[in-house]
């Protein structure tokens, strides 16, 4: 098994999420540059509002090696990378959301996108992120209908009008009386984690807490 390991390494060398660059064993999937100047969120910084959540966490800016890193996270096949990216949102909600929820949850996305892709990314960082936090996450919400991707939408009126009503909650008496975290990607102007965060609320959740693991400006 170690000879096995050492050949795979010499096959496919580890490399950085973000960057790219090779990197060793220990270094956790990112190297330390990366570590060291990725334009991270801090404290106040870290935080944002919306309609219907009390507030949105999030550790990077989405931007340069963060948004190239994320864009092969979602369509470029690198499932792999929601374990470096659970560990850095696990550390910005220990520090921000501590004690302030019951329940971990994610935006889930169509059937047809899930298919079109292969797997579920903001699940994928859900789980990874409540694994580092001891905990698990259970699926709340699922998008009965497909539509636009909101990424190909101008404003926050056009978003706005194209997730509303798309959400649906699986199982009310999960949620009752519960105070949501819900986590995704990206939040950009917020919609879809509001049009989520209204759903759940209506359904009887007392409470919805967002994390995304980078915002868009």
């Amino acid at each position: 098994m170690g000879l096995f390991s050492v050949v795979l390494d010499l096959l496919f060398p580890p490399k950085c999420v973000f960057c790219g660059g090779l990197i060793g064993k220990k270094s956790e999937g990112l190297c330390r540059a990366c570590a060291e100047k990725l334009p991270y969120l801090r404290g106040a910084a870290a935080r944002a509002t919306g309609d219907y959540f009390t507030v949105c966490v999030s550790p990077l800016k989405y931007d340069g090696h963060v948004r190239r890193s994320i864009l092969r996270y979602k369509f470029g096949g690198a499932s792999h990378y929601a374990e470096v990216y659970g560990r850095m949102l696990a550390n910005c909600i220990r520090e921000h959301l501590s004690g302030q929820y019951d329940l971990i949850t994610w935006v889930p996305l169509s059937k047809r996108r899930r298919h079109d892709r292969g797997y579920d990314q903001a699940m994928l960082l859900a789980m990874a992120t409540a694994l580092c936090l001891s905990d698990v996450a259970v699926e709340t919400l699922v998008k009965a209908r497909h539509v636009q991707a909101q990424s190909s939408l101008g404003g926050r009126e056009a978003r706005r009008a194209n997730v509303s009503g798309v959400f649906e909650v699986t199982d009310p008496d999960l949620i009752a009386d519960k105070r949501i975290l819900l986590i995704d990607d990206i939040i950009t102007t917020g919609a879809t984690l509001s049009e989520c965060a209204r759903t759940l609320l209506m359904a009887g959740a007392e409470s919805v807490a967002c994390a995304t693991l980078a915002r868009s400006d």
